[in-house]
Parts: C-alpha cells; structure tokens; sequence
C-alpha cells in the first residue's frame, strides 16, 4: 500500500484527511420556526461555496422547510475552517490510533473500537465500513454511512491536532521552551499521548486481556425500545 509519509516518519505533511478521498465530515441539527432538521454526511471541501447553496435550496425545497433553514444551512458547513489549515504542516509519524465507535441508527446499536493506520493515504472508511456491516450481518443501508462518517469525524480531529504538534514543533526549534510560554493545549497534548502509545515501537500483537475490548457489540432495537430512547433523546434535546 502506499504511503505518503513513510519516507521519514519526521518529516512534515500538508495537511489533509488522511484518507484516499480527501472529504470532510459535515454534521447538521438546525431548528427553525418550531421545525428541525438533522443530518450527516461528507463534503469535497475543494467544490466552490456555490455548491453549498444548491445544496441547501435542494435541500429546503425537497423536505418543506421553512425559508429561514437556507441561510442557517449555508452556515453551518463549515468549509472554511478545513480552508483555514490548508497549506498548513501536520506531524503524522509512524503513529497507529484508536477510533472508537458508539452509534445507534434507527433500530441498530453498533459499539466498537480499533485501530487506524493514519500513515494510510489509500485507507478508505467508507469501504471499512461497508465491510464491517456485510460482516455482522447489518441489513439497514443507514448504518454504513453513519459509520463511515464516525470514522471520518475523529481523523478530522486528529488531523487538526497534528497541525497544532507541527506548530510546537517549530516554536521548540526556534529556542523557545515551549513547557515555559507555550503550554500544549489539550487536543495536541492527546495527539502527543496518542504518538507515545502507538509509536513504532508498539507490537501490533494485542494482548489477551484486550480482546473483548476490541470485539464489536451489535444490538437491535424493538419498535417499543426505539420509541422510548426517541421520547428520552427528545426530552433532552439531543
């Protein structure tokens, strides 16, 4: 398989997803007028803002909503903060991360967790995920793509993270102590616990004690359960 940073595990990347398909996730819950409207999906950050537009008059028109949606639609695909890190250095380094999953979609509960080769520039989490749901059997087409997204929501994150280390990075070479006048932030800190967990000295052996970690959970729901979390999640305003 190919991999963009293999060369020198050391050596900064541009940023981008690290996916085959460079797409970001987009992830919506808009309440106008006493109506509200959710949804999930991936977006090429690379279409012109014009796209974003049409989207969201299609978008208006197809499921009835109220004229005040479009303007709150425009505005929350957030295009511009994948934008604002383009060109930007990110540290990958030979690291290995945990993704974790925790969904339900409709009437199917899906729990599971392993490990991501960021590395990958060919890793493709909608085939991942694809895969995953012949194998557990999961007929409901919704689970995949709610998968996939999950997946790309946490490597979104962490690709962020990275841009944050590769700034430290050259703060700390520049002679500034960065313990002392820049302390590390929460999200690269994690990305830094993250490299010293999976760094290349890891075995990719699990150890037995950690096999029912890495095992997924599969639950369906009845009719009756379904309605009774949707009447909790409602009450909570989730």
């Amino acid at each position: 398989m190919k991999s963009l940073a293999s060369a020198s595990w050391k050596a900064p990347l541009k940023f981008r997803m690290p996916t085959a398909e460079n797409l970001i996730p987009i992830r919506l819950d808009i309440e106008v007028d006493g109506q509200r409207y959710k949804d999930a999906f991936t977006w090429n950050p690379y279409d012109p803002d014009s796209e974003v537009v049409m989207f969201a008059k299609r978008t208006v028109k197809d499921l009835k909503l109220s004229p005040g949606f479009l303007p709150q639609i425009v505005q929350s695909i957030q295009l511009a903060t994948f934008r604002s890190y383009e060109g930007q250095d990110m540290y990958v380094g030979d690291k290995i991360v945990p993704i974790k999953l925790d969904l339900r979609v409709n009437h199917t509960i899906i729990r599971d967790q392993f490990l991501w080769d960021l590395n990958n520039f060919d890793s493709d989490p909608e085939e991942f995920a694809r895969t995953l749901c012949k194998d557990l059997g999961i007929e409901d087409p919704e689970v995949g793509p709610a998968i996939s997204l999950a997946i790309r929501e946490q490597l979104y994150e962490i690709a962020i993270q990275n841009v944050t280390s590769a700034r430290e990075n050259r703060l700390n070479k520049k002679g500034r102590r960065a313990a002392e006048h820049f302390p590390i932030s929460k999200a690269s800190g994690a990305a830094l616990d993250l490299m010293k967990l999976f760094s290349f000295r890891s075995s990719v052996v699990r150890k037995r004690k950690e096999w029912d970690n890495y095992k997924p959970i599969l639950d369906l729901l009845s009719n009756e359960d379904v309605d009774a979390l949707e009447a909790k999640e409602e009450r909570s305003g989730l």
